[in-house]
């Protein structure tokens, strides 16, 4: 069986051209939600007819003139999605998708055009589920992506995601990431671990099936620990818990190791989409005005669900089992907050941990 481990994630994390057959070698629980047909890859391959995918991980176009020539576009490295006019010289205008993706330090642009020649498609959104599904995505990351001190817990209890099973709560759990390690509880469901501190709901984890790489015991200077190592795209963090007594303790490690299996078998990454639903939501544009194309205007979610993530990759330092790998940094005075801190490690600023929320949206309209 495939484990996890085996098959990084990267198709919502890349740009990738020319995979072989690529439009029927998805990963496993990647589904294709929505197709159009007759799309042309105008900046890349003008002049080929081709198909448009939008599965729940990513974008892919496909030509069927040249069987060799596609396109894979995660939703992770979308910036910039919108629709615009363009002029083709052969059916005059037409409606078409532009993405502005970046990777690294580059930036890809893309322009999918309607090449059908059906006049009605002119008028019809023909991209709504492209833009709708890429919402869903990002509204979504909690299945697919390692969380600190999130928003995850309320009144003591976690906040449920949608299909999400609770299979345990196990009290009385120590996170070992610390000298005298916190006290806190274990959330144990079908998509993700989520541990919590009983003194600070606030401090906890929330980590997907997904992003772990492997579950094991192993002693400590506590005793039998639980330990956890995340993937690449998680960090590669090990995190240590102690639960008492060790019956218990065993009892947990084969049921996560059990959900763990089950998952990467069957992987849910969070978006669902009802194409039927969405069918008649188009069917009402016509009893509305006629379609604008600079209606469709996105605001760069990521910026609002995801507190600073310098913040978060400082403190992940703190859930490292075995600290003594990173040696203890000695306190300073801070003259900006009047009061002494530890000292920053290198890299790192003041202001990058001092800014927790974005100050501001960045709207990106329609080019």
């Amino acid at each position: 069986m495939e484990s996890l481990g085996d098959k990084i994630l990267w198709e919502d994390k890349e740009v990738k051209f020319d995979t072989a057959n690529i439009q029927n070698n998805l990963r496993k629980g990647e589904v294709v939600l929505s197709t159009i047909h007759h799309i042309e890859d105008t900046k890349g391959n003008p002049g080929d007819t081709g198909r448009l995918l939008a599965t729940n991980l990513r974008i892919i176009w496909h030509s069927l003139v040249h069987k060799k020539f596609n396109l894979s576009i995660g939703y992770g490295r979308i910036s910039t999605l919108n629709t615009r006019s363009v002029v083709n010289k052969i059916r005059g205008h037409t409606i078409a998708l532009y993405i502005l993706a970046v990777s690294g330090n580059t930036r890809f642009e893309f322009l999918f055009a309607d090449v059908s020649g059906e006049t009605a498609r002119k008028h019809e959104p023909i991209f709504a589920n492209v833009f709708e599904i890429h919402q869903l995505y990002q509204r979504t990351y909690l299945y697919r992506d390692l969380k600190l001190r999130g928003a995850i817990v309320q009144g003591g209890q976690l906040i449920i995601l949608p299909q999400e099973q609770v299979f345990s709560n196990v009290h009385g759990v120590w996170n070992l990431s610390s000298d005298q390690g916190n006290l806190g509880c274990f959330v144990v469901t079908n998509i993700r671990l989520v541990w919590f501190a009983d003194a600070n709901e606030t401090f906890n984890i929330s980590l997907p099936y997904l992003q772990i790489e492997n579950i094991r015991l192993r002693e400590s200077k506590y005793g039998p620990a639980l330990v956890i190592q995340t993937s690449e795209t998680g960090g590669s963090y090990v995190l240590g818990f102690r639960i008492d007594p060790p019956e218990r303790l065993n009892e947990i490690f084969k049921e996560l190791t059990s959900l763990h299996t089950i998952y990467a078998d069957n992987p849910n990454f969070g978006v669902q989409y009802n194409y039927v639903e969405q069918q008649k939501r188009n069917a009402n544009y016509s009893q509305q005005e006629e379609f604008k194309i600079d209606e469709f205007q996105e605001i760069d979610e990521r910026q609002e669900r995801e507190i600073n993530s310098k913040l978060n990759v400082y403190l992940a330092e703190g859930c490292l089992a075995g600290a003594g790998e990173i040696p203890k940094r000695e306190p300073i005075y801070c003259k900006e907050l009047g009061f002494a801190m530890e000292k920053l490690r290198d890299g790192y600023k003041l202001k990058d941990l001092w800014d927790v929320l974005p100050t501001s949206l960045v709207l990106s309209e329609d080019i």
